[in-house]
């Protein structure tokens, strides 16, 4: 039998799935035993051709139906052209939908301090109600971190998008994608999002650097769902659905120059987010235990080298507020410099490492302040540094 509408290799994957005993609709379990048990490569035209869907990861293949026994004998003699390779060596693109979306709830972190406003995005995240966030805050502070742990310990699935300037509809809904010589629909981040029935929660990051092309999520952003005109498709959001953004400010672009490429987003874009959380940095009490779990995990326990980086950084976040310094020490930097302290045995390497990103005058600064509240790393400086600087620890700027 001949079908108009399949090629010679779509209509061999129908027939040995017939053979396999498959019915209409098919799941992805199906789909994926039938290209095992024959060697044959993930049909991905079958999401991309207009049928009828019965519900997420099931697809109507009416052309089952009309197989008959001549067919199905004829399916044991015929073989895949040889320039189609197999799963082994040309694996279903990441884009492809029929593959399984198990992972996609993020891993726990045995090292996780919770903190700030964790416990606010765990209540929003928890009720299943559509409720947009924009976290705002400097960077290191742990925003996207503490979204990723909080759908981890509810385990619910974390869509986490990276914003450039240059994203757009196609890379956020979705768009056409060429497969093995097919023209193939990819649903993007925010439709799996929308439409994962655990819940799904869409993770905005760095908002503030899109172009006006980020309009697209009017709609998302709205709990009404959204139109794939491309497609001529609605989606409506599954329950529990929400979208979280993060950025460093909140959305009306940088006038100190420290976030290039942020831009102004637009008010009516902005005003869609009910709530701004403005993330802070830990207290001492939160940092240093975050700095003693880190340590701790690596088998390098010092708790007085924790107590002296983390009143380094408030001397340091103190001088920045005021206006005293441009640079500052965040919660990543110092539990970086717990990780190269774990690698390489040495205090002072560690700090040297993490600060070198800084203009030379800086870093020179900001060891100094620190060799004034180690004495052990001051002994061990080549300069030293005196009993009275110890005894008059101030802030040099």
């Amino acid at each position: 039998m001949t079908y108009k509408r399949l090629t010679n290799n779509q209509e061999n994957w129908v027939a040995c799935a017939a053979e396999f005993g498959l019915t209409s609709p098919v799941s992805r379990p199906d789909v994926l035993a039938v290209c095992e048990e024959y060697d044959l490569p993930i049909p991905q035209w079958l999401v991309g051709k207009p049928v009828r869907r019965y519900g997420r990861g099931l697809y109507d293949l009416p052309e089952l139906s009309d197989y008959g026994q001549d067919e199905l004998d004829s399916c044991e003699t015929v073989e895949a052209p040889a320039s189609v390779a197999s799963p082994a060596t040309a694996p279903a693109p990441m884009t492809f939908n029929l593959a399984s979306d198990e992972g996609i709830v993020p891993d726990r972190i045995d090292t996780y301090v919770p903190f700030g406003h964790f416990k606010d995005v765990e209540k929003v995240i928890k009720s299943k109600v559509f409720y947009p966030c924009f976290i705002t805050g400097l960077s290191g502070n742990g925003k996207t971190t503490m979204v990723e742990q909080v759908c981890a310990k509810l385990k619910r699935p974390c869509y986490r998008v990276n914003i450039t300037a240059e994203t757009d509809e196609d890379d956020l809904l979705g768009g056409f994608r060429l497969v093995n010589g097919n023209t193939v629909w990819a649903d993007g981040p925010v439709v799996r999002a929308m439409e994962d029935a655990r819940g799904g929660v869409l993770l905005v990051d760095e908002i503030d650097l899109a172009s006006s092309k980020i309009m697209c999520l009017q709609s998302v952003l709205e709990g009404k769902g959204v139109y794939l005109k491309k497609i001529n498709r609605w989606v409506t959001p599954a329950k529990g659905f929400t979208v979280i953004a993060t950025a460093n400010t909140k959305g009306k672009g940088d006038e100190a120059g420290r976030f290039i490429g942020t831009n102004v987003l637009n008010e009516a874009f902005l005003d869609r987010f009910p709530v701004t959380i403005e993330q802070e940095y830990p207290t001492r009490a939160q940092e240093v235990k975050i700095l003693n779990k880190r340590m701790d995990a690596n088998g390098t326990t010092d708790t007085d080298f924790a107590e002296n980086l983390v009143k380094w950084a408030e001397i340091v976040r103190k001088s920045f507020y005021e206006g005293a310094v441009d640079e500052i020490i965040t919660t990543r930097r110092l539990v970086n410099i717990c990780e190269a302290f774990g690698i390489f045995g040495s205090k002072e390497k560690s700090i040297d490492m993490a600060i070198s990103r800084f203009d030379v005058d800086t870093k020179e600064a900001f060891k100094s302040l620190y060799m004034k509240l180690d004495e052990e790393v001051a002994t061990d400086h080549p300069l030293g540094v005196s009993e009275t600087d110890l005894d008059n620890l101030k802030c040099p700027f």
